[in-house]
């Protein structure tokens, strides 16, 4: 059976949190729940794990009222952002800890434990302290608690947030190989990110969360080619998606001061306003491009990004390496012209450089990690 949530609304404070949100999971498949901060992310994992109660709505497990059953009877575990372990305890009573409440047998629970510390990487690190570990190494604690503990519904809120840029990237690679080795057939893992790397890299079922609602679903390729609209667009690519306001002619997409080759396939759209979008790895330096000032230069891991300004017309270009810029400095730049999306007034997508779904419709692919 499955994992359903119906109609989920919570509004305290008469702001939404969740808005009527409905899902559906199945065992033995990863799904990855991407929002800015204070989209809904938390409270959605919160309100699965039963320590927040909607508003109205319902959800059901194994055919199963889950609103019924008490936190602790449930079979869920969850990791936290921070990273959430027991101070005076080694690395060993961590993990243990859940399992001597269920009473389990002691062979029982060292072939578990072992399982686990192998799953995670943390073999030999048994009887160290919390303190001497890194802060991955912490959160591969937290996560081989839960792993143990064989959960059916296993939740993980933004578990790499609070690591730095190289750790992410580590354990990125290391989470993939986690879920794949360590999740049951039985079992349901939920992970909650602001990351649209992370959800790429993750490659799962996705649901894109804003203010509470739910804005698309559906495999992490299929958000990522076609973003439903402007805001998904926005929230599944970091740094955003470039949107410029501009109007199609016969010829040519013209901006304030930009003027650019038809992409192929936006032959068929009717001449008219538009919003375009393209991503930032889709502007390149070139000495025979537009003009642009240079507004700020960031150096991020073994990237820059350049704020760029023409008159009113202001985009973000993703330089794959490490340049000095000056402020102010000017630079040419090249739109790649048949990546560009369109937008319709209604900022729903309506033309794609990888052919648009058919709308809300489309069939949603399980993804098994098993």
């Amino acid at each position: 059976m499955n994992l359903i949530g119906e109609n989920l609304t919570y509004k305290p404070d008469n702001q939404f949190h969740l808005n009527n949100v409905s899902f559906e999971f199945k065992k033995g498949n990863l799904y990855t729940i991407l929002g800015r901060t204070l989209s809904g992310k938390t409270t959605f994992l919160k309100t699965i794990a039963g320590l927040l109660n909607p508003d109205s709505g319902n959800i059901s497990f194994e055919g199963k009222n889950f609103s019924k059953i008490p936190v602790w009877e449930r079979n869920v575990a969850m990791v936290y952002q921070q990273f959430i372990n027991y101070p005076h305890l080694n690395v060993y009573e961590n993990i243990i800890f859940p399992l001597k409440q269920r009473k389990l047998s002691e062979d029982k629970i060292k072939t578990d434990v072992e399982e686990a510390l192998k799953t995670v990487g943390l073999v030999g690190f048994e009887n160290r302290k919390i303190q001497e570990l890194s802060g991955g190494q912490q959160q591969r604690v937290a996560l081989a608690r839960s792993l143990a503990k064989k959960a059916k519904i296993l939740l993980l809120d933004e578990p790499l947030v609070n690591l730095d840029y190289k750790l992410r990237e580590q354990l990125r690679e290391e989470f993939k190989r986690i879920f794949s080795k360590g999740l049951s057939a039985e079992a349901i893992l939920i992970y909650s990110t602001t990351d649209p790397q992370e959800v790429m890299e993750l490659n799962g079922e996705v649901i894109v969360l804003d203010e509470g609602k739910v804005l698309q679903k559906g495999p992490a390729k299929e958000i990522f080619e076609n973003p439903k609209n402007l805001k998904v667009a926005e929230i599944s690519n970091d740094p955003p998606m470039n949107i410029l306001k501009g109007i199609k002619s016969s010829d040519k997409l013209n901006f304030e001061n930009i003027s650019i080759n038809i992409p192929r396939h936006f032959k068929n759209l009717q001449d008219q306003d538009y919003y375009f979008g393209i991503r930032a790895s889709e502007i390149k330096l070139n000495d025979n491009g537009e003009e642009f000032e240079i507004e700020l230069a960031e150096i991020s891991g073994s990237e820059t990004l350049l704020h760029l300004k023409k008159g009113d017309s202001k985009v973000i270009a993703l330089i794959e390496e490490v340049m000095n810029f000056k402020i102010h400095e000017k630079v040419k730049i090249k739109f790649n012209e048949n990546k560009f999306y369109a937008f319709n007034k209604e900022e729903e997508l309506i033309s794609s450089p990888y052919g648009v779904s058919n709308g809300s419709n489309w069939i949603i692919k399980y993804i098994s990690y098993i």
